[in-house]
């Protein structure tokens, strides 16, 4: 049983002296390869094309941490909206989270951007170029001859060339599109700081995609180890029916003269395919495991065999370990429930927030360290700064600011006319002036309208201060 059991002890990856083992997992085929390519070329696509789209004179996806500029689906937001991205984050993890408690780490393996690179592009162009498992093993053993540097130096560009791409695509999200082609039409020696960037993203997405790569999702993602407590028994995960495969007398290899059933062996033949498609080197056979990223390959490949040998497929499925051991259908759990009535409220709120976001903000504050200045006729005044943000993408011109809650005036300081750019801000002083008879108290509240060519656009609190007695 020690014996059977050591695998939980060890990585895959890594021999008993601690060094790397090289894997090559065999080229997958089958009906499930065939849908997960449908929906990694979608990604792929969908990737490339984001920073490229625009919605309303927005970029589709746009994440400008430097200039706290952000775009979700058209949307601009902006640091003041942060609390809306926290939320949104929220609604992430606990969707992840029911996810993952009801159908275990499908995620990883249908759309995880590692995954699809990793399995969809960079494997595929090493199976062109290297062959399938056998022949990538006698080549990593064959000596460095003319035919092993050719086929590796042709892999290596291949691979740097398309990590290239990948971090001009990442650097579209990070800084636009837009100013993104205008750095490749002026060349890279007049943005220097940002091709020297470019060219360490390059190599960070080469290292991982040409050497690191399975790696990622058993050492480094924490996904794997997130999912140790989330799944339980009624989880749909990628799982070997051991009952079956198994039987009485355990597995053993196919023999057409055999009768296994009257032997007592199970319908697993040991044929190993299951082991050597495998992404991340494991053996489904001994269970649900930390590497495993549910990619379906061992299920293809399974089925093959079992169509191969006339038994039914179906060896290695999708199943909770209830439905193998039980015979239970999946069962939408009383957890389950739990996460989706968070998500939904989460959701609602998300929504809510949203509609009563506002396209303008305002937000005019004391300036610090003034008091008030007391005028002829009674007349208190008031220093401010005031900070406008248009997060829309039409210009806001004609800017007025009235009182709403108070009789008085507000004068801008050296400024004629305030126009608010598209997606921008403007920053300046004001003063507000009050009579005395209207406060109330040292401290009053007042409300404070920004107009646009006489609409009201938006509206703000702010303090003023005054005399705290009229003696």
């Amino acid at each position: 049983m020690e014996n059977q059991e050591n695998f939980r002890d060890t990585i895959n990856t890594i021999d008993e002296e601690g060094k790397r083992k090289w894997l090559f997992p065999k080229k997958p085929s089958g009906r499930f390869y065939e849908y997960r390519k449908y929906v990694s070329y979608f990604l792929l696509v969908f990737f490339i094309a984001s920073p490229f789209i625009k919605v309303g004179g927005n970029q589709f996806l746009l994440f400008n941490i430097l200039e706290r500029k952000f775009n979700v689906f058209g949307f601009p937001f902006w640091p003041q909206d942060f609390y809306l991205f926290v939320l949104s984050m929220i609604i992430g993890v606990v969707f992840i989270t029911l996810f993952t408690v009801a159908f275990g780490r499908i995620f990883c393996g249908w759309i995880c951007p590692q995954t699809i690179f990793l399995e969809m592009v960079f494997r595929r162009i090493e199976y062109a170029i290297e062959g399938d498992r056998g022949k990538q093993i006698r080549l990593a053993k064959m000596s460095w001859n003319a035919e092993k540097i050719r086929k590796r130096l042709l892999k290596w560009t291949i691979f740097f060339i398309i990590s290239f791409i990948i971090a001009n695509v990442f650097l579209a999200y990070l800084i636009s599109s837009d100013r993104l082609l205008l750095y490749i039409q002026e060349g890279p020696l007049q943005h220097l700081s940002t091709f020297i960037g470019l060219l360490i993203f390059t190599g960070v997405f080469y290292f991982i995609f040409a050497w690191f790569r399975e790696q990622v999702c058993i050492i480094a993602c924490p996904y794997g180890r997130l999912q140790g407590v989330l799944l339980d028994t009624k989880s749909i995960v990628v799982a070997y029916d051991h009952k079956r495969g198994e039987g009485e007398a355990g597995r053993k290899k196919f023999r057409k003269s055999e009768d296994r059933q009257a032997l007592g062996h199970g319908d697993c033949i040991d044929c190993f395919q299951c082991v050597h498609v495998c992404p991340t080197g494991i053996d489904i056979r001994n269970g649900t495991q930390l590497e495993c990223v549910n990619c379906t390959a061992c299920m293809d490949a399974c089925d093959s065999i079992m169509e191969s040998v006339n038994y039914p497929k179906g060896l290695i499925r999708y199943a909770s370990e209830e439905n193998i051991v039980k015979k239970k259908p999946f069962e939408f759990t009383a957890r389950m429930k739990g996460y989706v009535a968070v998500l939904v409220i989460l959701i609602g709120v998300l929504i809510g927030m949203l509609f009563l976001r506002s396209d303008v903000e305002a937000v005019v504050l004391r300036l610090p360290g003034q008091l008030y200045e007391l005028k002829e006729d009674n007349i208190v005044s008031n220093v401010y700064t005031y900070k406008l943000i248009n997060k829309t993408t039409k210009e806001y011109s004609d800017i007025e600011l009235k009182l709403l809650s108070h009789k008085g005036t507000i004068k801008f300081v050296a400024q004629n006319e305030v126009i608010v750019p598209p997606q921008d801000l403007i920053e300046g002083s004001l003063f507000i002036e009050l009579n005395r008879a209207v406060l109330e108290g040292h401290k009053n509240k007042i409300e404070i309208g920004v107009y646009s060519n006489g609409q009201l656009i938006e509206t703000t609190n702010t303090n003023f201060l005054g005399p705290r007695s009229f003696n």
